[in-house]
């Protein structure tokens, strides 16, 4: 009796899709319910691998068009709401007070251009970290997904990850060229 085996067939990679990974914070309902029972800690990191896995959502790059930023804009802080700091970068008045203002909001100017005539280009991160400024104004209008949600219309995510010197540190880009 001869038997002879065949060799086991080579295991065929599968190919990477063209289509998101699914991010199911996006639904506010189940991010509700599933931060009732489970840690802050627990929840962020859950919903930050599902922002990573899915990455960037490249709807609206421009901060005033930007849905996810829209319960912001009208916000005040320092005496000038959100809309009217983005007016001022755009205009390319008041330049000193820039960093300052936008980082009640959570937003970092990463670059910008100063010079008096041309667009600014700016180029501003807003902190998703678990510790982020902007946690509390959403809050505040009741959005607990909000981090799902800005990730969706941002135009980039930069995400680090934790080492022994390093912190955890996660931002949305946005581009404000006007």
């Amino acid at each position: 009796m001869n038997t002879t085996t065949k060799p086991a067939a080579p295991k065929k990679r599968a190919e990477p899709s063209a289509e998101r990974a699914a991010n199911p914070f996006l639904d506010a309902e189940l991010y509700t319910r599933t931060r009732e029972y489970s840690p802050r800690e627990a929840i962020f990191s859950k919903e930050m691998k599902a922002i990573n896995e899915r990455g960037a959502g490249k709807r609206n790059r421009d901060p005033l068009q930007a849905p996810s930023l829209q319960p912001l804009l009208g916000m005040v802080k320092k005496g000038l709401s959100l809309k009217d700091m983005f007016g001022k970068i755009i205009a390319g008045t008041d330049k000193g007070l820039w960093e300052g203002w936008m980082s009640t909001f959570g937003f970092e100017i990463r670059s910008v251009n100063y010079a008096p005539t041309g667009k600014r280009n700016a180029v501003l991160a807003l902190d998703i970290g678990i510790a982020s400024k902007a946690n509390a104004l959403f809050a505040k209008e009741g959005i607990p997904n909000w981090r799902s949600l800005v990730v969706e219309d941002c135009a980039e995510l930069k995400i680090r990850h934790a080492t022994e010197k390093t912190p955890f540190d996660a931002c949305a880009v946005f581009y404000l060229d006007k």
